[in-house]
């Protein structure tokens, strides 16, 4: 069984020079809770989900979400949530780096999606 943690999820984020980083802070068949960490210019190409539910939360930062055909700007504090089979990604198009936390539910490869 998962045990609960406080958790501080800058001290988790995985920076990579060439790609966007990503880490896992907490997974269970219910849901996958990841950090997605961008270096300036990096991007998430956008692509969907079948039978998972995903909301972007921005820890610092800003960018792009980009969402079916539309880019909506970002900044820290903010939400976008990516209904099933509803296309996103992110891109960074600052100069900062930028820091998104990822929840799917259910999790990724669980016997619920």
């Amino acid at each position: 069984m998962p045990h609960a943690a406080l958790l501080r999820p800058a001290e988790h984020a995985a920076w990579r020079a060439d790609t966007m980083g990503k880490s896992t802070l907490f997974e269970s068949p219910r849901m996958l809770v990841g950090l997605n960490a961008f270096e300036p210019g990096q991007a998430h190409a956008l692509h969907a989900h079948a039978g998972m539910d995903k909301l972007y939360y921005v820890i610092e930062g800003q960018g792009h979400f980009l969402l079916d055909d539309s880019e909506l700007p970002m900044r820290a504090g903010d939400v976008l949530v990516a209904p099933d089979g509803v296309p996103h990604g992110v891109r960074n198009s600052s100069s900062e780096r930028l820091l998104i936390m990822a929840i799917l539910a259910p999790a990724p490869g669980s016997s619920h999606a």
